[in-house]
């Protein structure tokens, strides 16, 4: 064996063993951390990520509320941070993912590390607080382990309460933080983002907003007068004013963000009695009807419109709706188009011989994307947008299995003339991409179309 083999082969890092374990599966413990209730009154955090760069927030605790692979290199090298983290008020241990949907053996390998992590920075003499996850009640064998009891922790709600167009996983969460809160008896609880009302305990509310790299050059103090009210709660939750619910796939809960659920009216009509069609009118007054399948979801819809590209679709066209298994969102097909004439919409006979159709006109529609994270993932579901920017119309489609947007225009003595401007086409070909992102760069009167879809108003979506 040479030296360099035996040098590797007993390395603190490779074998992981300089600290004794706890429970059944030899789990390293975080030791306890004091602090008084000045140095968390108006807490603040910094993302791991950001503390290369960082020189002004040292009164702030480092988190590691975010994606693995931002921070895989406090487990790699851990040695690189220490000095850089001693300057840090503390460091919450690393949040190493347990989604409800990885195998068990990573979830255990997950928590082993979010452990070992911490032994280790506080044998380097910095003050840690152990980050608790867990995933379903097979992780509570061992998610808890590791914490000495009566230990200030840190739990993140970030992840499991309602974003976008998913439920919030609250029965999930709150199973794992009750068995934690028996098993610990946390004397504090710091929570990134709002916390439940059901959790007890003395919860230390950490706004995440505030704890953003917006905030990132701004002491407490010059913060604003809302976040210094309320911010350890004990029992009772302040909200503050103005609070961003922005929300991220990161972490515990489900990978894949919860269960579906309408969040505009519009979409609500993707879920009905088993059998009925409904009908709707988008906000152009253009019609639409929605077939229910036997499991009270969405299978079929026709839409009467051109949607502005005459080329991409017939007046009217459907769209199949499937249903994504994990994330449970409906997912509208390509166009069908009917070229030759229009099969009749059917009804479901078996369920009713009657024709049952439910009228709705869809009223105060959110109109904006608010972020590119939404209109992507409202997209790349099947979603078909249309637009107005620099007095022009433009239209994006799904036509041929593929994403296309180009300018909407309607026909007239054999010319194309965009339908808002009135002018000659100039792009009725536009961009294709097979996701979102591919379409993103595509030149919208001289701007790039990511730079302006948050700013304009949406006239049709369709998902």
């Amino acid at each position: 064996m040479t030296e360099e083999n035996y040098k590797y082969r007993t390395s603190d890092l490779f074998l992981r063993n300089q600290f004794n374990g706890v429970g059944k599966f030899d789990i390293p413990e975080i030791p306890k951390s004091n602090f008084s209730d000045d140095t968390l009154e108006n807490l603040l955090l910094i993302g791991f990520d950001k503390i290369n760069t960082d020189q002004s927030n040292y009164e702030r605790m480092v988190h590691f509320f975010l994606y693995d692979y931002k921070f895989e290199n406090i487990w790699k090298k851990p040695d690189e941070y220490v000095e850089k983290l001693k300057k840090y008020k503390a460091i919450l241990s690393p949040d190493f993912s347990m989604y409800i949907e990885m195998n068990k053996t990573l979830q255990l390998y997950n928590t082993f590390r979010n452990r070992w992590c911490g032994a280790y920075l506080a044998s380097k003499d910095i003050k840690v607080i152990p980050t608790v996850n867990w995933g379903d009640e097979n992780t509570f064998e061992f998610c808890f382990d590791g914490i000495p009891k009566g230990s200030i922790v840190a739990v993140s709600t970030y992840m499991v309460r309602e974003h976008n167009n998913h439920a919030d996983q609250k029965d999930f969460f709150m199973k794992g933080y009750e068995e934690m809160f028996r098993r610990i008896e946390p004397s504090k609880i710091i929570c990134y983002s709002e916390p439940f009302p059901e959790m007890q305990g003395d919860i230390i509310y950490v706004n995440y907003e505030l704890s953003g790299w917006k905030h990132l050059n701004k002491k407490s103090l010059d913060l604003p007068l809302h976040n210094k009210k309320g911010i350890i709660v004990n029992k009772t939750m302040l909200q503050p004013e103005n609070f961003n619910k922005i929300y991220s796939l990161k972490g515990s809960g489900s990978a894949y963000g919860g269960k579906w659920k309408p969040k505009k009216t519009e979409d609500e009509r993707f879920l009905g009695e088993p059998g009925e069609i409904k009908e709707t009118f988008d906000k152009n007054g253009e019609r639409r009807l929605t077939k229910i399948g036997y499991d009270g979801r969405a299978t079929k819809e026709r839409h009467f419109s051109f949607h502005n590209r005459p080329d991409k679709h017939t007046n009217p066209h459907d769209h199949m709706i499937n249903w994504d298994p994990n994330r449970g969102n409906p997912l509208p097909q390509g166009p069908i188009n009917y070229p030759d004439g229009v099969p009749e919409f059917k009804y479901y006979r078996e369920v009713n011989t009657h024709m049952k159709v439910n009228k709705n006109i869809v009223k105060n529609e959110e109109d904006q994307f608010k972020t590119i994270s939404e209109f992507k993932w409202c997209v790349d579901c099947g979603g078909e947008v249309e637009f107005q920017w620099k007095g022009k119309s433009y239209s994006i489609t799904h036509p041929d299995g593929r994403i296309n947007i180009g300018e909407g225009y309607y026909i007239k003595d054999g010319k194309n003339y965009n339908v808002l401007s009135n002018e000659p086409c100039i792009d009725i070909e536009g961009m294709w991409g097979d996701t979102a992102d591919d379409i993103l760069e595509y030149d919208v009167g001289g701007d790039r179309l990511r730079d302006v879809i948050t700013q304009v108003e949406v006239v049709v979506r369709t998902i």
